[in-house]
C-alpha cells in the first residue's frame, strides 16, 4: 500500500470533521509545497477551529491572495470576510475593518453581483443592533436573507436569519424573533452549514434566549450545542461558551456538582485561549457556585478573577458580601450596579439582588422602587423564570411591611413557577420565606413542615449559607448555643455542625472564613470535650443532641 499524501489526508479529515488531523496534515503537505487556495481555506478553517487563530489568520490571508491570482474576486472576498470578521471578535478592530474594507473594495472595482455582497453587509446590520436601531438591522438582514436566496447559499442564510430574529427581539417582537432563530437553528442542526457558522448561530442563539429569559429554550439548545461538540472533538472556539451555558443549566436543575465541573472544564479549555471573554463568564459561575455553597475563600478569589477578564462581578459579589454581613459593602455596590446597568436583559439578576439587599439594609421603598421596575420588565416577556423572580420579590417586600397574608399569595405564586420549572434551590428560598410568612398568621404547623422541606433540600445540594437560615428559624442555633452541649463554645458548635454535614476542614474554613489551622485547633478541643476521637462519633453526638 502506497503512502498517502499529506494534502489528501488533510482534506478527507477536514471532511470528518476531525480539526486537528486537517490541521497537521494541511500543514505538513504547506511545508512540502504551497498548498492551493481551496486547501489553504480549509488549513485556514481547520486552525481556528482547533484555537490557532494566529495559524487562521496567516492562512485566510494566503488563501485571500492566491484566489486573487487566479481571478477568483469572490472567494477572495469571502477569505477576507472570515479573516475580517474573526479579527473582530478577537478585539483587533483596525485589522479586522481593514480587511472588510479591502473586501468591499474589490467588490465595487469589479462590479461583482454575487454573494459576497450579503456577507460584507452582515458587520454594518450589526452595527445598527448595537446602535440602537433594531429596525434598520432587520431591514438589512432582511436584504441579506434575500440575496442568500437568490445564491442560494447556506451559511449566509442562516447568518442572515440569526440577524432577522435578533434584530426583532431588540425591537420587543419576542414571539416572531424567536420564531425565526428557531427556523434558523434546524439548518444548523440538520449539518446544512459550514462549522463555524453553525458555531456562531448556536452561541447567539443561546444568548438570545438568555436575554429573553426563556428558559426552556435555553436548555433546548444548550443539550443541542453539546452533542454538536462532541461530535468535533478538536472543537477549541464555541466548546468553552458551551460548557458555561452547561453549568448554568445543571446550576439550576439543582446538579451543582456537576455545574462546578462543567465551569471548571470551561476554565482549563479557555486558558489555551487568552483574551476570550468566555474565561470571565466561567470564573463568574466558579464564583456563583461557591457563594451558594458558603466557600466564601474561592468566591472571593474567582469574583477577582472574573473581574480580571473584564466580566462584571455584580451582583453576585454584592450578595456575596451580604452573605458575609458586609452590609454596607453589598448596598452600596448593588446601588452603584444599578445605576450602571443599561440593557434590559442585565437589569433582572441586578433588580432581584437589589431587593434582597435593600430589604436586609431596611430600606423597603428602594426595595419597592425595584420590585416595580421588575414587575414592568416581565410584562414585556412571556417567561414563567421573569413571573418566579417578581413574585418571590413582591412576596418578600409584603413580608417586610407586614403583610403575610398578602405574602403568601405572591411566595405561592413564586413557588409553583420555580417547582414548574425543575429548580429545587430556588423553590426551597421560596419555603423558606413562606414559612416565615406563615409563622406571623400564626400557623406554626405549616411553617415547621416548610423549613423542613427547604432544609432537605439545602442539604442535599451543600448550600450551606442557606442552611444556616434554616436552622436559625428553627432555632436550633439559639437552643444550642445556650446550652452549651458538651462544654463546646458557640464557635465550636458552629464546627461540629459542618462536620455533620460531611465538611472538610478547608471547606469549614471556606464557610467560616477562619484558618485550616483555627478549624484544627476546634476540632481538636471538640473532641477532646466530647470524648470522641473520630469525625464519625461527632456527627452521631451532633444528631443525638439535636445539633443538625
Amino acid at each position: 500500500m502506497g503512502i498517502i499524501d499529506p494534502r489528501t489526508q488533510g482534506r478527507e479529515a477536514y471532511e470528518r470533521l476531525a480539526w486537528r488531523d486537517a490541521y497537521e496534515q494541511l500543514s505538513a503537505a504547506d511545508r512540502q509545497a504551497p498548498l492551493g487556495a481551496d486547501d489553504l481555506d480549509r488549513l485556514a478553517r481547520a486552525a481556528y477551529l482547533v484555537g490557532s487563530a494566529d495559524a487562521a489568520t496567516e492562512a485566510w490571508e494566503r488563501a485571500h491572495h492566491t484566489f486573487l491570482e487566479r481571478g477568483d474576486a469572490p472567494s477572495a472576498v469571502r477569505c477576507a470576510f472570515w479573516l475580517g470578521l474573526t479579527l473582530l471578535y478577537r478585539g483587533e478592530h483596525a485589522r479586522g475593518g481593514g480587511w472588510l474594507a479591502r473586501a468591499q473594495h474589490i467588490l465595487d472595482d469589479a462590479a461583482l453581483d454575487c454573494a459576497e455582497q450579503g456577507y460584507l453587509r452582515i458587520p454594518m446590520a450589526l452595527r445598527a443592533v448595537d446602535g440602537g436601531d433594531p429596525e434598520a438591522a432587520r431591514r438589512s438582514f432582511v436584504e441579506i436573507t434575500e440575496i442568500a436566496d437568490r445564491f442560494d447559499d447556506a451559511d449566509l442564510r442562516a447568518l442572515g436569519r440569526l440577524g432577522q430574529g435578533q434584530a426583532l427581539v431588540a425591537q420587543g417582537r419576542v414571539t416572531q424573533g424567536v420564531a425565526i432563530l428557531d427556523e434558523t437553528m434546524v439548518a444548523v442542526t440538520t449539518g446544512e452549514v459550514s462549522p463555524v457558522t453553525a458555531g456562531i448561530v448556536y452561541c447567539a442563539v443561546i444568548l438570545v434566549c438568555r436575554g429573553v429569559f426563556d428558559l426552556r429554550r435555553v436548555q433546548e439548545w444548550t443539550a443541542a450545542l453539546s452533542r454538536w461538540c462532541a461530535e468535533q472533538p478538536d472543537l477549541k472556539p464555541f466548546r468553552g461558551e458551551c460548557l458555561v451555558h452547561r453549568s448554568e443549566v445543571m446550576q439550576l436543575r439543582g446538579e451543582w456538582a456537576d455545574a462546578m465541573d462543567e465551569a471548571l472544564q470551561a476554565c482549563e479549555h479557555q486558558s489555551d485561549l487568552p483574551g476570550d471573554p468566555v474565561m470571565g463568564m466561567a470564573l463568574y459561575q466558579r464564583a456563583e457556585l461557591f457563594r451558594l455553597r458558603g466557600e466564601f475563600s474561592r468566591a472571593e478569589s474567582c469574583y477577582r478573577e472574573a473581574i480580571g477578564c473584564g466580566h462584571s462581578a455584580q451582583p453576585g459579589l454584592a450578595l456575596f458580601r451580604l452573605a458575609q454581613g458586609r452590609l454596607d459593602d453589598a448596598a452600596a455596590a448593588i446601588r452603584r450596579t444599578v445605576g450602571e446597568t443599561e440593557r434590559a436583559k442585565e437589569r433582572p439578576s441586578v433588580l432581584a439582588g437589589c431587593v434582597e439587599i435593600e430589604l436586609a439594609a431596611g430600606a423597603v421603598e428602594d426595595a419597592q422602587v425595584a420590585v416595580d421596575e421588575l414587575d414592568k420588565i416581565a410584562a414585556g416577556f412571556d417567561s414563567s423564570y421573569l413571573r418566579a423572580v417578581v413574585a418571590y420579590a413582591h412576596g418578600s417586600v409584603l413580608l417586610a411591611v407586614g403583610e403575610p397574608e398578602s405574602a403568601c399569595v405572591a411566595l405561592r405564586r413564586a413557588w409553583v413557577a420555580w417547582h414548574e420549572s425543575g429548580a429545587p434551590y430556588e423553590t426551597a428560598r421560596v419555603r423558606l420565606q413562606l414559612a416565615r410568612a406563615y409563622r406571623q398568621v400564626g400557623d406554626h404547623d405549616t411553617a415547621e413542615m416548610e423549613l423542613e422541606a427547604a432544609r432537605r433540600v439545602f442539604e442535599q445540594l451543600g448550600a450551606v449559607p442557606a442552611l444556616e437560615q434554616v436552622r436559625e428559624l428553627m432555632g436550633r442555633a439559639g437552643r444550642a448555643a445556650s446550652a452549651n452541649p458538651g462544654g463546646l463554645t458557640p464557635r465550636e458548635v458552629e464546627v461540629l455542625r459542618l462536620v455533620a454535614t460531611g465538611a472538610s476542614n478547608r471547606e469549614i474554613a471556606d464557610s467560616l472564613v477562619i484558618s485550616d489551622k483555627t478549624v484544627a485547633r476546634h476540632v481538636s478541643n471538640m473532641f477532646t470535650k466530647l470524648g470522641v476521637s473520630s469525625r464519625a462519633a461527632a456527627t452521631a453526638y451532633a444528631y443525638e443532641h439535636d445539633l443538625v
